[in-house]
């Protein structure tokens, strides 16, 4: 059982205010009475009473995170971001995965609330965000990642330039010769792929290519959607063909290798390949793919100190206003033998 502050107390000989002022580490207490207080705190197992404090402090320290897919690089690699810049800060994360479900997603932010956190950042997967009232109604910061809600105009976003990220891919494959370029892209319902398609869409258009809407397949990120994707291209290949494809998640990427390794294409002999997000620290992947890359650590980074400052301006401030933020980060491509030139 966790004693109380008044049980140590007693049992020490001092007063409850002066291990309520080691606990805290507030104002002056002789070196001599600290040591002899915390040996005791740390004798009785004592634990603060976290609900306690974050009510009569108006904050709890944690900041809730939900995403889609807790199991993707990109996610990991910006939840580490996040948590290396809020740590230094003495906050904590609370981490939630919505498995690409809009339903799970709204009963975590319902929970998150619930549990009082101090700040939301969100990946979001739902059309309906009325779940995100009750924060705008009390002041708790949201920031939107990767994808944005139709209305954004509340909340802070920090999201790279998807549009771009595309452009840069498509642009490649054409620089190497290729005309007949297939995408495999999330829902166009969402912004992270409607912007991708977007700037597909541009990059031929710019050139003066013909699109063929038979060579745009929909997938929902997941490898198994990668998978099946390719394998209608490649079944519908001789009356739509193409020497060069563009995938618009890691994922996606390796159930689209899987595909075009079991038809025995080759890449890039065969089918050109760029990928999106693709990482490959072992370099076991051959050959290597060529791919958009994100600044996962820093949009991580760059969202936990939006965190930070928002959490500032919100102290003893309970009726503020803020202009929110809309960063937008660039993309790079890293080149790898996937899409090596092609003498057509």
């Amino acid at each position: 059982m966790n004693s109380t502050l008044k049980d140590i107390a007693r049992e020490l000989g001092v007063s409850v205010s002066t291990i309520s002022r080691v606990v805290n580490n507030k104002t002056y207490v002789n070196p001599k009475t600290r040591k002899i207080v915390l040996e005791g705190l740390k004798k009785f197992n004592y634990m603060p009473n976290q609900v306690a404090r974050s009510l009569k402090k108006q904050s709890t320290g944690t900041v809730g995170i939900v995403v889609p897919d807790i199991s993707e690089n990109f996610f990991t690699e910006i939840i580490k971001g996040i948590d290396e810049v809020l740590g230094k800060k003495d906050i904590s994360i609370v981490l939630a995965d919505s498995s690409e479900s809009a339903q799970k997603e709204t009963n975590y932010l319902k929970l998150l609330y619930q549990n009082r956190i101090d700040a939301l950042i969100l990946a979001t997967v739902s059309k309906n965000h009325d779940a995100l009232d009750i924060y705008n109604s009390n002041n708790i910061p949201v920031i939107f990642i990767d994808n944005m809600p139709d209305n954004d105009h509340n909340f802070d976003s920090v999201i790279i330039d998807n549009n771009k990220a595309s452009l840069l891919a498509v642009n490649h494959l054409i620089e190497n010769n290729h005309r007949d370029i297939a995408i495999i892209v999330g829902s166009p319902d969402e912004t992270t792929g409607y912007e991708r398609l977007n700037g597909y869409r541009r990059a031929l258009e710019q050139h003066n290519i013909i699109i063929d809407e038979h060579l745009i397949q929909y997938g929902n990120y997941k490898e198994d959607s990668g998978y099946q994707c390719m394998k209608a291209l490649i079944q519908n290949r001789k009356d739509h063909p193409f020497t060069a494809i563009y995938i618009g998640s890691e994922m996606m990427t390796y159930g689209a290798i899987k595909a075009i390794k079991e038809y025995d294409f080759r890449i890039p002999e065969d089918i050109a390949l760029v990928g999106f997000d693709v990482h490959d620290k072992s370099g076991l992947i051959t050959p290597g793919i060529t791919s958009v890359r994100q600044p996962e650590n820093y949009i991580g980074k760059t969202v936990a100190n939006l965190v930070i400052n928002r959490l500032k301006e919100k102290k003893g401030n309970s009726h503020m206003n803020p202009v929110y933020q809309h960063i937008v980060l660039e993309p790079s491509l890293e080149i790898r033998k996937s899409s090596n030139n092609r003498d057509l």
